[in-house]
């Protein structure tokens, strides 16, 4: 009895802030969205499910999801793909080792509005880095983030700039934690390098695949800074993300009630792709 109490209190801090940050502010989200936005001399009404009905009918809505997906399939795998490219190689012996782990993770440690008026230079039409680099190439000038062509394009770059050194680290906590013996016994059985990767560091990194994964997920549905800086969902909400139309119309059209109903559909969306990658990758998992 006393070890289920002593229990119960270790976990009562964090259950605590649990519900405080997390699920009071979701049910409260729910709890608004069923109401209109008090205006000026109007108090806040029931209006049921009609909030929902205006988002289903909403084209704005529709194009920040769709460009937030597009958004998603361009900076989750690159970004992964890029990060344990990255970890594997400042693993292995090198010279300046220190010095190249230091240059990857440095985009981690800006401020992104920093890093966002940083690319906004380089994209800049006329005399930004990019613009310079494809004069000398003889390609006519382009601004880049000003078509609708390029611009979310644009946004993915810098995301994965920014991101990819943070998910490296974790990736080189994991590679560390490898035994070397594995390495030593593939290499006693003849095994290549890409075949030990592929059989025997690879599906060990799996737990840390998953918790990158879903980090990756979470960053891809909650950019604002980046667009507030560099696009403001332009042109023709063509970089209008989720969260940056939620913002928008919370905070700029002052539609609390609207912006709540979006805020939980994004939860739910959150919270389901979440789930189906625990379903999907649980069976890929190996722990040590």
């Amino acid at each position: 009895m006393n070890r289920n109490v002593t229990g119960w209190l270790l976990l009562l801090p964090a259950a605590i802030l649990l519900v405080t940050f997390t699920h009071y502010p979701a049910l409260g989200t729910l709890y608004h969205s069923l109401f209109s936005t008090p205006k000026a001399g109007r108090a806040s009404v029931w209006v049921g499910l009609d909030n929902y009905r205006a988002m289903a009918a909403d084209p704005v809505f529709w194009q920040s999801l769709q460009n937030n997906l597009l958004f998603a399939l361009g900076t989750i795998p690159t970004s992964m793909a890029l990060a344990l490219a990255m970890a594997l190689l400042v693993n292995g012996k090198l010279r300046g080792r220190a010095f190249l782990r230091l240059s990857y993770f440095t985009p981690t440690i800006l401020p992104m509005i920093a890093v966002a008026n940083i690319w906004l230079f380089f994209y800049t039409p006329g005399y930004g880095l990019l613009e310079q680099i494809t004069g000398l190439l003889g390609l006519p000038s382009h601004n880049w983030l000003g078509s609708r062509e390029t611009a979310l394009g644009c946004l993915v770059v810098v995301t994965v700039w920014k991101e990819a050194g943070f998910f490296m680290i974790f990736y080189l906590a994991a590679l560390q934690s490898l035994s070397p013996q594995l390495g030593e016994a593939a290499a006693l059985m003849g095994a290549g390098p890409w075949y030990f990767f592929r059989r025997v560091t690879f599906p060990l990194l799996m737990p840390t695949t998953l918790f990158v994964l879903v980090n990756a997920v979470i960053n891809s549905f909650r950019l604002v800074d980046h667009i507030v800086v560099m696009t403001k969902g332009g042109p023709d909400n063509t970089t209008a993300l989720l969260l940056y139309y939620i913002y928008d119309v919370g905070f700029k059209f002052w539609d609390q009630a609207y912006a709540a109903a979006l805020t939980l559909v994004l939860l739910v969306i959150l919270a389901a792709v979440t789930l189906g990658q625990f379903l999907l990758l649980d069976r890929r998992v190996h722990y040590q």
